[in-house]
């Protein structure tokens, strides 16, 4: 990287990764096609692609790895980032949401398999509800179906994977979209440069 480049993280793979990019060319910045390269300079400015996993975007942004990443909210929220965000971007909306099966109306005294408890942890005490929290990597929507939870907590965009799974919502615990967050070590020189792009 040269030290005057402005470092973007962005997915790696993911829902987000077509949109970020189509932002970012959106701001007249040209990328060559990438292939399996984590960094990607910029081709008419001084910019640079990181492409990392979504989960790991505010860590390089904390450290100051990156100067900017682009993130879904639910993903500061989770983690409990305060990261200041430059620019909401507009796609990637969606909601973290609690879902069960018909018949199950109160959460108290239930089992909520989620991938998201921090969140999930922070809702329940806000509303005095007294649940088991049961953290699941990926497919938490089955979870009730195989008697391993009474709800769950995910993301959804169409609810389409809730009804398929005769999942419907109960609850909703935050919206999202994707943001631009910047990191609190970027320089001034930096800012002032990429705000000029992103205007």
């Amino acid at each position: 990287m040269k030290d005057n480049n402005i470092r973007v993280a962005i997915q790696k793979k993911g829902r987000l990764r077509e949109p970020s990019m189509n932002f970012l060319k959106s701001l007249g910045l040209k990328f060559a096609k990438n292939g399996n390269k984590l960094i990607l300079p910029c081709q008419n400015a001084k910019v640079e692609l990181l492409f990392v996993r979504n989960s790991d975007i505010p860590e390089y942004i904390k450290g100051g790895v990156a100067d900017f990443g682009i993130v879904g909210q639910n993903v500061l929220f989770e983690k409990q980032y305060k990261l200041k965000t430059a620019k909401k971007l507009g796609f990637g909306k969606c909601s973290l949401v609690i879902a069960a099966p018909k018949g199950v109306f109160d959460l108290e005294g239930e089992r909520i398999a989620t991938s998201y408890p921090n969140s999930l942890k922070s809702f329940l005490r806000k509303k005095s509800i007294n649940a088991s929290v049961i953290e699941i990597q990926g497919s938490v929507e089955i979870t009730p179906a195989l008697n391993l939870a009474d709800a769950i907590c995910d993301i959804t965009q169409t609810g389409t994977t809730l009804e398929g799974n005769n999942l419907r919502i109960i609850e909703k615990v935050l919206d999202s979209e994707a943001v631009l967050v910047q990191s609190p070590l970027i320089t001034e020189g930096k800012l002032k440069y990429f705000k000029k792009l992103i205007r």
